[in-house]
């Protein structure tokens, strides 16, 4: 993919060259541009895979390239069996269940993979004696309402709903495993993430893209005035490797947690008329009003993660929705949809 208009930081060969890097979650969304470019930087990466789906166009590029162990993220003997035999000096926790809606319908099932699924991560980390740097994934949905906005990481986190439950308590395991044992941990938390590969078609950026392209009327299962952050995934996965390599230069970043943002929020509505825009259709969404436990509005603020790593986006919203939309209209039209 072509560099954005901002260049910025870019990742050291050297520190990554041949370095043993585990991931949780690496066929998922953010997971497979993660570990894409670990792959293109030559580490030696092990990915943990529970089931066996088809692979997204993100990972087909690199699956082949990657060893890979078969189980649940909650089975900490095997998280740690990971971690011993391949010597792992850098841990990628990514696997979670995503969908808010999932875990409104099944909460028990979040609450295993997103917190147990933490807590076997961690803890096999702790008794690995190689592994040096441990970034878990949460979201800004662990902040819960706030009376004020954007969301900074001194902020307590007034998570109610299932899943911004689970993304809570998996920040308060990591934090205790740093506090209570020393775990070299940092806590990352994104906004809503979007770009090319996701092929989850109920979310709001590719169900749009796809609905627009084939000239339907988009979908807006909320009443559209929801605000929110979207952040590019090419961004989001940059900015794991710039952590990671901050953390080996200076353990004073180990137990911090940091927001990453395009710090650029916009409501539903504004989105959708963004794409509209880009696709170049006037076509008008339909509004359902259907989506319940959600907050009216979560942003973040990025200045810590600025300030500490000296870390920005590359892209703005509007040239990353633009790659966006031309990955999409390859795809749809590569696969005849």
């Amino acid at each position: 993919m072509a560099p954005g208009p901002d260049p910025g930081w870019s990742p050291d060969p050297g520190f990554w060259r041949h370095r043993p890097v585990a991931l949780t979650g690496a066929t998922g969304f953010l997971g497979s541009h993660l570990t894409g470019h670990l792959v293109d930087l030559d580490a030696d990466v092990v990915v943990l895979v529970r089931d066996a789906v088809p692979a997204s166009p993100i990972a087909t590029s690199w699956i082949n390239k990657v060893s890979v162990v078969h189980g649940s993220v909650e089975d900490q003997a095997l998280v740690e069996r990971l971690l011993g035999e391949y010597d792992i000096r850098t841990v990628f926790h990514l696997a979670a269940q995503s969908q808010v809606g999932t875990a409104n319908r099944n909460p028990a099932s979040t609450w295993t993979t997103n917190i147990l699924g933490t807590c076997a991560v961690l803890e096999a980390a702790r008794r690995s004696p190689t592994t040096e740097q441990v970034i878990t994934a949460s979201s800004d949905k662990a902040y819960g309402g706030q009376d004020e906005l954007p969301y900074d990481e001194a902020m307590p986190l007034l998570a109610q709903n299932p899943y911004d439950v689970s993304k809570a308590c998996s920040d308060l395991v990591a934090n205790s495993y740093w506090n209570t044992w020393g775990l070299p941990v940092c806590i990352t938390r994104c906004g809503n993430l979007f770009g090319p590969g996701d092929l989850n078609w109920e979310r709001i950026v590719p169900g749009t893209i796809r609905s627009l392209v084939q000239g339907c009327a988009p979908l807006i299962r909320s009443d559209g005035t929801l605000v929110r952050d979207y952040f590019y995934v090419v961004d989001g996965a940059l900015a794991y490797l710039q952590l990671a390599e901050a953390m080996a230069e200076d353990a004073g970043l180990h137990g911090e947690a940091f927001n990453l943002s395009s710090e650029s929020p916009m409501s539903v509505l504004e989105l959708v008329e963004l794409l509209q825009r880009l696709v170049g259709t006037d076509l008008h969404p339909e509004i359902a009003g259907t989506a319940k436990h959600e907050i009216p509005a979560q942003h973040l603020s990025s200045a810590k993660a600025r300030k500490m790593l000296g870390w920005c986006p590359r892209w703005t919203i509007e040239d990353a929705l633009a790659e966006t939309v031309a990955w999409y209209r390859d795809q749809l039209a590569q696969n005849g949809s």
